[in-house]
C-alpha cells in the first residue's frame, strides 16, 4: 500500500442500461494498477436477490464463482480478468443481502425497538459495505460500481450512501464516474447530448455531482461536443473521455489511458507524483487479439446460446487461449436441443474442436450426449465441463460399456445404473445450494495425463459450481473400457478430470475453469484445448491436399 489512506472510486450509469459500468470499472482499476497502485474492485446490484445464482441465465448471464465460494454478477468476472485480484464474498453486495442484514439486527434487537428506515439503517449498511474491504485489507483505492441507472428507484439508497460517503470521507478522497450515453441522430447527423445532461442532472437533484464523464457513442465525439457537455454538467473539459465500441473491450483501458483518464484521476484524488504505467504488455496481448496469425472454429454446445453472456466466462477464456495460441477462436454457439443423430453431422462435422457447456436441467442433455459421441467416434477435440462432463459420461456409460439404462441421478431419480450422483454426505441436505460444491478446491492429477501436460504441475487449485459427482462405483469399468480419471481431490476422492485414452484430446472436467482465467494468466486446459484444435484443422487440410 502506498497511500496512508485509501481512495474510493464511485461508478455510476444513466440513460440506459449496458453501457459498460463493468468494463470501466475494471479499466480504472487495471490503470491504476499499472501506476503501482493496489487496487479492489466491487459491485452494489439494486436487484432484492440475495445472488444471482438461482436467476435464470437469460434474465442475467452468467452467475460467477469467486474463489470462496460466492456466486455472484458476471462483473466480477471482468475486474478479475482485467486485474488478476482474487475477489471474494465482500465484493459483492445486493439489496437482498442489505435488507436481511438489516431484519437479522432487527430482529435481535439492535437497534433497542426503534423505528428501522432506509435513512439512516439502510444507507449505513450500504457505507459499512463499501468501507468494509478497506478495513479487512489495505488497498489504495477501492472502486465501488454501482447496478442500475441512475433514477430508478431501486438505486436511490445506493446514490444516497455515495452522497454521505463523500460528505464524511472528505471530497479528495472520493471520485465519482458517471457513464452516459451520446446517441447519433442519423436525420439531423447530429450527436445529442441532452440525454446526458439530463442523467447528470437527476444525480445532482440527488445530490450528487460527477467529477468525471465516460461517454458512450458510436463513433468519435468531435471537441466542441466534449466542451459542451462540460459546460452542462459542471465537470472540467479534461474529465470528458469517450468511449466508443472497439474490436475487443481489451482494448479500453489503452484508448482511456490515451484520453489521460488515469491522470485526470489522479490529479483529482490529490494523488502526485505517481509512476508512469507499464502497459506494455497488455498491448501485446491486444495485438494478438486484432492480429491473429490463424483462426479456428469451435463449436459451443450449450441449452443458453441465444445469448452469449450466459457464458461470458468462456468466451473471455477463448480469447485468452486465443491470444496465447496467435489465434483468433471463433465459437460457433449450437443449441444442445438441436443436436440428434440425424443433425449431428450438419451441425459439428466442419469445427475442428467441440466445447459441450456446463449447466443443469434435462433440456440438451440428450443433444449434449450426441455430441460427446460424436467428438469420441471422429477424433475431434473435446473438452466437457461441469454437466458437460455428466453428459460424456453417460454417453460412455450407454454406449461403450452397454449400460442402457445409465444416467445421472439428477435427470433420473429412478436409474438403475447412476454413474453420475450426490456424494454420500449431500442426499439429506434439504436447502437449495447446500448440495453444491462452490468454490476453490484441490485436484491432483495424474502425471502423463493431457490435464497435467496443460498444468505443468501435479496440484492446482480450480473452482466449482455443481451439485453433482461421477459415481466412484464405476470407475473401474470406465477405466477398464479407456475412459479414466485423471485427476481428484485429495480429501474426498471425487474424480475431477476423466480423460479418453487413444484420442487426439478428450478431456472433461467437473470444475469450472473458465472462472479463473484472466489476460495475465489464461486457464491452462482452454490453452491446451485451442493448440489441439489447431492441429486437427491443420492434420485435416493437410489430409484435403492429398486426396
Amino acid at each position: 500500500m502506498k497511500l496512508d489512506n485509501p481512495k474510493y472510486i464511485f461508478v455510476t450509469g444513466g440513460v440506459a442500461s449496458s453501457l459498460g459500468k463493468g468494463i470501466i470499472s475494471a479499466t480504472v482499476a487495471r490503470l491504476l494498477q499499472a501506476r503501482g497502485y493496489s487496487v479492489t474492485v466491487q459491485k452494489f446490484d439494486p436487484y432484492i436477490n440475495a445472488d444471482p445464482g438461482r436467476l435464470n441465465p437469460y434474465e442475467h448471464g452468467e452467475s460467477y464463482v469467486t474463489e470462496d465460494g460466492t456466486e455472484c454478477d458476471l462483473d466480477l468476472g471482468h475486474y478479475e480478468r482485467f486485474t488478476s485480484i482474487t475477489t471474494t464474498m465482500n465484493n459483492t453486495v445486493t439489496t437482498g443481502k442489505i435488507y436481511k442484514e438489516i431484519l437479522e439486527k432487527e430482529r435481535r434487537g439492535d437497534y433497542l425497538g426503534k423505528t428501522v428506515q432506509v435513512i439512516p439503517h439502510i444507507t449505513d449498511e450500504i457505507k459499512r459495505r463499501i468501507q468494509l474491504l478497506g478495513a479487512t485489507k489495505k488497498y489504495d483505492v477501492i472502486i465501488s460500481e454501482i447496478g442500475g441507472t441512475v433514477g430508478d428507484i431501486e438505486s436511490l439508497p445506493y446514490i444516497e450512501s455515495v452522497r454521505q460517503l463523500r460528505n464524511e470521507l472528505g471530497y479528495q478522497n472520493s471520485l465519482l464516474i458517471h457513464l452516459a450515453w451520446v446517441p447519433y441522430m442519423a436525420a439531423a447527423c447530429e450527436m445529442k447530448t441532452k440525454p446526458t445532461q439530463h442523467s447528470v442532472k437527476e444525480l445532482q437533484s440527488e445530490g450528487v455531482q460527477p467529477d468525471v464523464l465516460v461517454l458512450r457513442a458510436e463513433q468519435s465525439l468531435a471537441e466542441d461536443v466534449r466542451r459542451k457537455v462540460a459546460l452542462f454538467c459542471n465537470v472540467t473539459p479534461d474529465a470528458v473521455v469517450e468511449s466508443i465500441d472497439v474490436p475487443t473491450i481489451y482494448e479500453v483501458p489503452l484508448r482511456m489511458h490515451d484520453q489521460k483518464l488515469d491522470d485526470v484521476i489522479l490529479r483529482k484524488l490529490g494523488i502526485n507524483n505517481a509512476e508512469e504505467p507499464n502497459l506494455k504488455s497488455w498491448s501485446e496481448f491486444v495485438d494478438k487479439i486484432k492480429n491473429p496469425k490463424y483462426k479456428v472454429e469451435i463449436a459451443l454446445v450449450g441449452k443458453y446460446t441465444e445469448l452469449p453472456d450466459a457464458y461470458k466466462s468462456i468466451n473471455e477464456s477463448f480469447i485468452h487461449a486465443g491470444a496465447i495460441n496467435h489465434s483468433k477462436v471463433k465459437v460457433i454457439y449450437v443449441a444442445a436441443e438441436e443436436v440428434t443423430a440425424d443433425s449431428v453431422a450438419d451441425k459439428l462435422g466442419s469445427v475442428s474442436g467441440i466445447f459441450i457447456a456446463p449447466g443443469s436441467g434435462t433440456r440438451g442433455f440428450d443433444g449434449k450426449m450426441v455430441a460427446a459421441r460424436f467428438a469420441r467416434e471422429n477424433n475431434i477435440p473435446l473438452f466437457g465441463v461441469g454437466l458437460g462432463l455428466q453428459a460424456a459420461v453417460v454417453e460412455f456409460a450407454r454406449n461403450v460399456l452397454g449400460m442402457q439404462s445409465a444416467h445421472s441421478k439428477d435427470l433420473d431419480a429412478k436409474t438403475k445404473n447412476p454413474v453420475i450422483d450426490l456424494m454420500e454426505d449431500k442426499k439429506k441436505v434439504s436447502e437449495k445450494g447446500g448440495t453444491m460444491r462452490l468454490g476453490g478446491y484441490d485436484c491432483l492429477l495424474q502425471k502423463g495425463s493431457a490435464a497435467y501436460a496443460a498444468y505443468g504441475q501435479e496440484q492446482i487449485v480450480e473452482r466449482h459450481r455443481h451439485r453433482y459427482e461421477f459415481n466412484e462405483a464405476y470407475r473401474k469399468q470406465f477405466e477398464d473400457a479407456g475412459m479414466v480419471v485423471t485427476g481428484v481431490n485429495p480429501e474426498t476422492g471425487l474424480a475431477e478430470v476423466l480423460e479418453l485414452k487413444n484420442h487426439p484430446w478428450y478431456v472433461c472436467v467437473q470444475y469450472n475453469p473458465e472462472y479463473k482465467s484472466t489476460v495475465a494468466t489464461p486457464a491452462p486446459l482452454f490453452v491446451a484445448f485451442v493448440d489441439a484444435a489447431l492441429k486437427y484443422q491443420a492434420a485435416h487440410a493437410a489430409d484435403a491436399k492429398t486426396e
